[in-house]
């Protein structure tokens, strides 16, 4: 048996992302429309050991405040937990959702995914 999203806004995010054209959209769109426990969780440590210096960084999922940030990242997900967002702009990072990244860069270039 399938069982569907409740979650209206993941639900209209994997729909306004699948409507572009671009592969790394859509492949963002995939991994979001994934299991809830199969979906990403990122610590900042993993953040800080794969992105590059003043970088932005994608993860279709949510991002947690193991380790620290020491580098200027801009990083987009579809969730935060409150302690990484004040980490990240603590870096002098900014911690910014999918949608508002999408808006911002719809060619996608530029970012790398992190899951």
């Amino acid at each position: 048996m399938k069982v569907k999203k409740d979650n209206q806004i993941l639900l209209s995010l994997i729909e306004t992302l699948n409507r572009t054209e671009k592969p790394f959209w859509k492949k963002v769109a995939y991994e979001l429309s994934r299991p809830r426990r199969q979906r990403a969780e990122v610590n900042l440590s993993k953040l800080d050991a794969y992105s590059g210096e003043e970088g932005t960084v994608i993860v279709p999922g949510k991002v947690l405040a193991s380790g620290s940030v020491s580098k200027k990242v801009n990083v987009a997900a579809f969730a935060f937990s409150e302690r990484a967002k004040q980490l990240i702009s603590a870096a002098g990072g900014k911690a910014m959702t999918i949608e508002s990244l999408h808006k911002s860069n719809p060619e996608g270039r530029g970012v790398m995914i992190l899951k």
